[in-house]
């Protein structure tokens, strides 16, 4: 019999949302030095470029890692539903105690994707705050 074969499957989603950088644990001087124009009182918007990557063992009978509907499903659940289209400091519980830092944002969807797939799978989460700006977050 042949050795099990590793696969990794990604799959790209994008979400819309607004956020302010301000740490509760900083003064107002402090927050405007540390996060600049990105401490906008109005805060400002993004739009989110997610990576999901998966890792594991390509089944011998479907061919799959992880079927690509129930990758899918587990997005819009742990991505989509809570977060696109929100203001994340006000409309997700997770950030009135945690700044919405792109890293932030990535450990959020680790922490639920986590919850979602099935064990040892998930592999790798990355975002694109923006074109020139990617945080990687693998859940260490």
């Amino acid at each position: 019999m042949a050795a099990e074969r590793i696969g990794y499957i990604s799959r790209v989603q994008c979400f819309s949302a607004c956020h302010r950088l301000h740490s509760i644990y900083l003064s107002d001087e402090e927050n405007k030095r540390v996060y600049g124009k990105c401490n906008n009182p109005n805060g400002h918007g993004h739009n989110y470029k997610v990576e999901v990557t998966v890792r594991g063992n390509i089944d011998r009978f479907t061919g799959m890692v992880l079927n690509l509907s129930d990758l899918k499903r587990c997005i819009e659940e742990v991505i989509m539903v809570p977060l696109d289209h929100k203001n994340l400091d006000k409309d997700v519980p997770y950030f009135s105690s945690v700044v919405s830092t792109t890293e932030n944002v990535a450990v959020y969807i680790w922490d639920n994707m986590v919850k979602a797939l099935p064990p040892n799978l998930l592999y790798e989460i990355k975002i694109h705050e923006t074109d020139k700006n990617v945080v990687v977050y693998r859940g260490e």
